[in-house]
C-alpha cells in the first residue's frame, strides 16, 4: 500500500497476532463468499500468486492458515474492504444488498457486473468499483493528482 509520496505503508498484518491474522483472513473470505465469489476467483480478487490452489481458500476459510503478508495482497484487500464499507454505508439496513449490487449488471462497467469487471480487469476495475461507490476515496485520489 502506498501513500501520496509513493512510500510503502507498513503492512497491517505486522501488528497482528497469528490468531488475529487467522480471524482477519476468515472475515475476508466470508466477505467474498457473501458476494458469491468462487474459490478460484477469490484467489484472483485477493491478488495472491496465480499458482495458488483452490484448496488454499478452504484452508483460509477454515482458519488453518492466513493470507500472505505481501504488498500486492495488502493493496487488494484494502480496496475490497473499502468496497465493502461503501456498500454497507449505502445499504445499512439490508445486509444482502451489497452482494446483489456486486452481481447485477451495471453499464458503468461495460454492461458487466462489478464482480465480473473486477475479475476480468484486475486491480484497475477493483479501484474503479471502489471509486464508483466511495466518493470520499474518489476525492482523495483526485486531490493527489492535482
Amino acid at each position: 500500500m502506498s501513500n501520496s509520496d509513493n512510500t510503502v505503508q507498513p503492512s497491517p498484518f505486522q501488528s497482528m497476532s497469528e490468531e488475529e491474522r487467522i480471524h482477519f483472513t476468515r472475515n475476508i473470505i466470508a466477505l467474498l463468499d457473501d458476494w458469491k465469489v468462487a474459490d478460484s476467483d477469490q484467489i484472483r480478487l485477493l491478488g495472491v500468486a496465480d499458482e495458488t490452489r483452490r484448496r488454499q481458500v478452504r484452508s483460509w476459510r477454515q482458519g488453518s492458515s492466513f493470507l500472505p503478508d505481501e504488498p500486492r495482497v495488502v493493496e487488494y484487500i484494502d480496496h475490497l474492504l473499502g468496497i465493502e464499507d461503501a456498500l454497507r454505508t449505502s445499504n445499512p439496513c439490508n445486509y444482502s444488498a451489497g452482494s446483489t449490487w456486486m452481481n447485477r449488471v451495471n453499464n458503468r462497467f461495460g454492461n458487466r457486473t462489478p464482480l465480473a469487471a473486477m475479475l476480468e480487469d484486475g486491480i484497475t476495475s477493483i479501484v474503479a468499483v471502489r471509486i464508483h461507490l466511495d466518493c470520499a476515496y474518489d476525492w482523495h485520489i483526485d486531490t493527489q493528482q492535482n
